[in-house]
């Protein structure tokens, strides 16, 4: 047995025959509703997508959404969410808006070639427990409005929220007077085995959450997208604007108690202004532990070397109660700031925190930012994102040439940023593919493009053999034939 048929056999063990009957059914229902709705048209696509995506915005069903997931999860806080689960889901609507996705969608009278869009068929969307309401919402939307099938596999501790979720899109559904089977989820309870089941009916897989959900679905058999771990770091260097980077790493580290990927989990400033810069954030609430506090934090938020679900997307006051730092836990308390110098599993506030926790790194100069960013994603986060606060543009360029990073965001709040904003030209997504470097097989946004199959016709055109010295001269003339 091969690695990948290990993987797919250990996560699918313990699932009962009658298990097995269920999701077979559920498959099969999913499957008859998508084959009739790919051939239904345009409008029709759009329909169904616009019905999902009015599901989550309309404003009570989003607060009801967003103040259970607080409620049945633990994570976050609901204002927030109520805010991405509305912005996030009208940016992608602004992306897809207009956009043709089945049919004839481009000709090329030069090449000959006319490009048809065609459904992927049934999708798998894996969603995770820090944003139950809206990674399933983008997923089933951009899946829609490809003329696909959704059935999700939302975390456990998401269940709920989810399926109040779909509930709100069969209802809307039933207006339009589409099928509920194009848009399901998993009974209850979801576990390992009835996700793996999934993963290898479903004719796509889009994964997002923890790595063993990612790795289980490229070890599926079935074609996946999977995202990479998240440890974003964002430099300030000596020319930025220090007020409005601490005012921008500040909200992004707060936000929904810092649930997101994209969330900073360390800042490297450059010493020239590294003093100055802590003196900013603390004015937007963040607080500077001292070597004591420190500790106490860190053995608060770890168990054998395991964030503790006591800390992970609490706010920073619950955060220092549960560390014994009562004296921390003020109004005035945003998020706490540890510095460090080391990195790697020996130093765990080098790595990815889903907390209002702040790491803080003194670098010599640009340079010696860049390359501390290098060594904390050489332990956690490579291909994901690097923030950069800079009146240098040539710096961000920089970073993109030499980083393992898929986005390089400038001047920004990156929890906001990187998954797409409305002053900025990255699509809206909540999955961010993180390349190669991340151990993933793209590195873009997350985007209704990776829901669709393109098929090509290719027409002959006039015959064009070019000359050989056209193409190989250059070469020739400098290191002869």
């Amino acid at each position: 047995m091969n690695v990948r048929d290990t993987v797919v056999a250990a996560a699918g063990a313990g699932q009962s025959d009658a298990q097995a009957a269920q999701l077979h059914a559920l498959v099969a229902r999913s499957r008859a509703a998508q084959q009739a709705f790919e051939l239904a048209g345009q409008q029709t696509l759009d329909t169904a997508a616009a019905a999902a995506a009015w599901a989550i915005m309309e404003p009570g069903r989003n607060r009801e959404l967003a103040e259970q997931a607080v409620r049945d999860t633990g994570l976050g806080n609901a204002q927030d969410k109520f805010r991405k689960n509305y912005r996030k889901t009208l940016g992608l609507l602004r992306d897809l808006h207009g956009k043709k996705t089945c049919g004839v969608i481009a000709r090329d009278e030069a090449t000959g070639i006319v490009e048809i869009a065609r459904a992927v068929g049934v999708v798998a969307a894996i969603t995770p427990s820090t944003n139950p309401a809206a990674t399933p919402a983008n997923k089933i939307i951009n899946a829609l409005k490809c003329g696909n099938a959704v059935i999700v596999a939302p975390s456990p501790k998401g269940h709920s929220v989810c399926e109040r979720l779909v509930g709100f899109i069969h209802a809307e559904f039933a207006k339009a007077g589409l099928d509920p089977a194009l848009v399901q989820m998993l009974p209850a309870p979801v576990d390992k085995a009835s996700t793996a089941a999934l993963m290898r009916e479903a004719d796509l897989v889009v994964a997002t959450g923890s790595q063993a959900n990612v790795r289980m679905a490229y070890a599926s058999g079935t074609p996946a997208f999977g995202v990479g771990a998240g440890n974003v770091a964002s430099i300030v260097t000596r020319t930025a604007n220090l007020r409005e980077a601490a005012h921008k790493i500040a909200a992004s580290k707060t936000f929904d108690n810092a649930t997101s990927c994209s969330s900073e989990n360390s800042v490297v400033i450059d010493d020239v202004v590294y003093d100055a810069m802590l003196r900013e954030l603390a004015a937007c609430g963040g607080v500077l532990l001292d070597a004591q506090q420190k500790a106490r934090l860190q053995a608060a938020m770890w168990t054998d070397g395991k964030l503790s679900a006591h800390c992970t997307a609490k706010s920073a006051a619950q955060i220092a109660h549960t560390a014994g730092l009562d004296e921390l836990a003020t109004d005035s308390c945003a998020f706490l700031m540890v510095e460090e110098s080391g990195i790697g599993a020996s130093h765990p506030f080098s790595g990815e925190k889903l907390a209002p926790v702040l790491t803080v790194y003194r670098a010599r100069d640009f340079s010696d930012a860049a390359q501390t960013v290098r060594s904390l994603y050489a332990y956690m986060g490579a291909g994901h994102s690097v923030g950069l606060h800079t009146a240098e543009p040539h710096e961000a360029e920089t970073l993109g040439a030499t980083l393992p990073v898929a986005r390089v965001i400038v001047n920004q709040a990156h929890c906001f940023a990187t998954g797409g904003n409305f002053d900025n030209g990255l699509p809206f997504s909540l999955s961010m593919g993180c390349g190669t470097w991340g151990r993933n097989n793209f590195s873009d946004n997350l985007g209704f493009r990776q829901y669709l199959n393109i098929t090509r016709v290719a027409f002959p055109i006039e015959e064009h053999v070019p000359e050989l010295d056209t193409l190989l001269g250059d070469y020739f003339r400098r290191f002869g034939q």
